[in-house]
Formats: C-alpha cells, sequence, structure tokens
C-alpha cells in the first residue's frame, strides 16, 4: 500500500500491452459526431465501452440521452467511498472529428489503431479516446495498490463535444446535485513539451461569424463596369483591415482584455511555445508589447479563417456581387463575451462600412474561464506532477483553444484542473492523428500519482 506500488501497477499497465489494447479496443469505434449516421456508435461506445469497466470498478453508471436533439448521450457514474471524503469529478469525450479517412497516409485508417516506432496513429488517440482511458487507468491502478481510492470520484462522458458539447449545459443544470464535487480534475488538449507535464486552469472562449457584403444582383463585365461598380472584396478587405493592424494587433477596444495581471504574467512567464514539431511562430506577429506565451495564453487574438469573392477555383472577367469572410475571435476572461458582436457593428459602422453585414454562426462556443495560478488545488496537483515525474511541470493560467470548462465552473462552481496527455504535433483534427507511447506511458505514471496523493489528502483531510 504505497504510492511507489500505485505508479508500478500503471506502468505493468502500460508494459504488458494493455493499454495498447484497450486503446486499439476504443478507436475502433466510429464516434463521429458530426456524422448523424454514426449516432448509434456513440451510444454504443458508452455501452460497451466504457460502462462495463467502471462498473467493474465499483461505479453505478447510467447513460442518458441528450436534452439537445442536437447531441450524443452521456454517462454519469460515481463510486461514493464516504461522504465525508474529498469528492473528484473528472471528464471524458467518446466522439471524435470527422474521419477524413481518404486524406490519412497510405497504411494509415482511422478507426485502426496502428502502431509506428513511438507512435500510435488512429482517430481519438490524442482527442479524447487516450486522455480518459488513461485517467481512469490511473484510478483502477490505486484501486490495486491500496484497495481503495481514498476519495469519491465522479465521472461524466459526453459524445458531442466536437460539436459545440451540444446539451451539455442544460444537462449539468438538471443534474447539478448528481455531479456535485470538490474540484474537476480531467485530462484534453496538449502538453507544451512532450516529456513534460502540463497543466491548465481553464480555456480561451471563442465567437465565430462570417462578414458579408452583398451589393447587387449578380456578377458584370470587368471591362464594361471596371472603375464604375464598387468591388465587394475590396470594400471587405479594408474593413478587416480597420479590425486589426498590418501585424494582428486588435484596434477595437472592446476586443481587448484586461485580464493579463502581474500574476497571470508570472504564471507565464518563460513557457515555450515554439520549438518542436509544427510550423515556427512568426515573432512580428500579434500583440507588440507581449512575449509569445502572454499572445497565445493571456490575450485575445483575430482570424479570418476563410475568405470568398466570385468563383476562384473557376476565375472569370467580371466584377462580383458579393463577398464574405469567415471570421474568429478567440478570447480570455477580461473580455464581455455578450458584447463581442454588438463591439464589432459599433466599430464597422464607425469606420464607414455599414453595408456588411454580420451573421454569427449557430455551432455554440465555450466561454472563456480561468482559475487562479496561486489557487490551492493547483499547487497540490503540481506538486503531484513534479513528484511523480521529477520535472516541474507547465503550468498555464488558461489553455489557448476551447473546451467545456465554463459548464464545470458556471453551472457546477468548481475550481478546475485539467492534466493534458497529448502534445502539440498530435495532428488532433486532421489526418494522421497520433498519440507518443512515451508520453502515455509517463501520463499514466502521473496521474496514478496524483489520484493516489487525492487520496491521501482526503484521508488526512477527513481525520
Amino acid at each position: 500500500m504505497t504510492r511507489d506500488a500505485a505508479i508500478s501497477e500503471a506502468e505493468r499497465y502500460f508494459d504488458s500491452g494493455r493499454f495498447q489494447s484497450d486503446l486499439a479496443g476504443l478507436v475502433e469505434y466510429q464516434t463521429e459526431s458530426q456524422n448523424p449516421d454514426q449516432r448509434p456508435e456513440l451510444y454504443r461506445y458508452l455501452a460497451e465501452a466504457m460502462l462495463p469497466r467502471l462498473k467493474a470498478m465499483g461505479f453505478d453508471c447510467e447513460i442518458h440521452d441528450n436534452p439537445d436533439p442536437r447531441g450524443g448521450p452521456l454517462l454519469i457514474g460515481e463510486r461514493v467511498e464516504d461522504s465525508s471524503l474529498t469528492t473528484v469529478l473528472t471528464y471524458g469525450h467518446g466522439d471524435v472529428i470527422r474521419a477524413q479517412t481518404e486524406q490519412w497516409r497510405e497504411g494509415l485508417h482511422p478507426f485502426r489503431l496502428v502502431e509506428e516506432g513511438d507512435r500510435l496513429y488512429g482517430r481519438g488517440t490524442a482527442d479524447n479516446k487516450v486522455q480518459h482511458l488513461i485517467n481512469i487507468a490511473g484510478l483502477e491502478s490505486v484501486i490495486a495498490a491500496r484497495g481503495r481510492l481514498g476519495f469519491n470520484v465522479r465521472i461524466v462522458i459526453e459524445m458531442s463535444e466536437e460539436v459545440g458539447s451540444s446539451g451539455l449545459p442544460e444537462f449539468f443544470a438538471a443534474h447539478k446535485d448528481r455531479l456535485a464535487a470538490d474540484v474537476l480534475i480531467a485530462s484534453d488538449g496538449p502538453r507544451l513539451q512532450p516529456d513534460v507535464p502540463t497543466m491548465f486552469m481553464g480555456s480561451r472562449g471563442g465567437v465565430t461569424f462570417d462578414l458579408v457584403l452583398d451589393l447587387r444582383e449578380g456578377a458584370h463585365h470587368s471591362g464594361n463596369w471596371g472603375g464604375l461598380l464598387a468591388d465587394p472584396a475590396m470594400i471587405l478587405s479594408h474593413a478587416l483591415s480597420s479590425i486589426c493592424d498590418r501585424r494582428g494587433q486588435i484596434r477595437i477596444a472592446e476586443w481587448r482584455p484586461d485580464s493579463l495581471t502581474d500574476n497571470v504574467r508570472a504564471a507565464l512567464k518563460d513557457l515555450p511555445v515554439t520549438g518542436g514539431e509544427g510550423p515556427s511562430v512568426d515573432a512580428d506577429w500579434g500583440e507588440e508589447s507581449l512575449t509569445p506565451a502572454e499572445r497565445v495564453f493571456g490575450w485575445n487574438s483575430f482570424a479570418v479563417l476563410a475568405m470568398t469573392s466570385g468563383v476562384p477555383e473557376a476565375p472569370v472577367n467580371a466584377i462580383s456581387s458579393r463577398a464574405r469572410a469567415t471570421c474568429q475571435l478567440r478570447y480570455v476572461v477580461g473580455t464581455d463575451p455578450d458584447d463581442i458582436l454588438p463591439a464589432l457593428r459599433r466599430h464597422l459602422d464607425a469606420e464607414g462600412f455599414q453595408q456588411i453585414g454580420i451573421e454569427p454562426h449557430d455551432r455554440g462556443f465555450f466561454r472563456a474561464t480561468r482559475l487562479d495560478p496561486d489557487h490551492e488545488w493547483v499547487r497540490f496537483t503540481a506538486a503531484s506532477l513534479e513528484r511523480s515525474s521529477g520535472r516541474k511541470p507547465h503550468i498555464l493560467p488558461n489553455l489557448a483553444g476551447s473546451l467545456p470548462n465554463d459548464s464545470f465552473t458556471d453551472i457546477l462552481g468548481l475550481p478546475t484542473v485539467w492534466v493534458p496527455h497529448s502534445y502539440r504535433g498530435c495532428s488532433q483534427h486532421a489526418p494522421d492523428e497520433h498519440v507518443l507511447k512515451p508520453l502515455s506511458r509517463d501520463a499514466l505514471r502521473v496521474m496514478a500519482g496524483l489520484w493516489w496523493d487525492i487520496g491521501a489528502r482526503s484521508n488526512s483531510s477527513a481525520g
């Protein structure tokens, strides 16, 4: 009954090949939540892959239909050892992004686990099947070593995260008592470096919208009408350039957050955002006064995701009648989400672009969240990860991307700590998605240690 015994149990799980076999089984479920034809797979994943394993660990589990007809099912489970002990809520999502089967490299397939060197390829390996598998296996390792967890745990597995977690807020509001806990500890997203544990305590929010300029009916010959008809693409380009300057610095005052405090700056100091796999960072892009880490984790960023006018794949000599740009603002705490689009409207009007329409996307985005880096659960988790790995973890106030953390913070009222088990070069949401074997083994070790430490802390507090 020692911490080392729990970590050794996690190592044996990996070294024996059981981890890889279990992950292969999860990857085979074609849980594309964006594909309506795969809806039965969403239920099958919970009923066949999750339910038996959790019940074998002593969880009482239920599978629920989603209150939103667009969303997939959800599983709730709980293992209560003593009501006086700490209760941890953990989470994962079993749905995956579209397979993009034809775009995978020869020899790979999205729904078959393929091993190549230190990489395990398959859809969901990085996002998110491997992540909740590691956390569940870590719990099993503690039970095997201690005979119990030493704390209570509740779990939610949803099947709609890749479509904006449809129905999750409503589900949480309806089951608030059933999901009551002291803290959320869950896993999603990447480590900053593969060999160093990472923690983050929230995420940036996001708003996606189209800017549309529709000037007239049909296109007209550029020779006969050039110089007489306004060009919607040029006008829209000038409107976009009024939102940011030439290095991407945001010009809309309401889009510039006020939350980059000294405490947040200190947490971000010296965090690596360059190097490793992926494109090189453009040093002269983004807010000039900020470090690269502050730009991506502590500030807002505006992007044009796509832009069209005319027929790009078959251009003709004609002045187009309309132009459209799909845009996105990723924002941090300190930005009023309800004023993002109204502020844009005021800005465009003031700049003389009253004709340009703003069309919000239907897909909901999660709101920005952040837990203070000095919170007691942050300090506790960081100490545990360092003890297991021998390295100080990278601590982010929030993830640069987005996830449904606002449902945990705003509805359930929980402090949230995320410990990701992937890395930035994993090809998440792209063909050839994969996870690293050494990282997975290390993640199993640190999670077994963290679950053990929570049990020791819980019993100490109860005593």
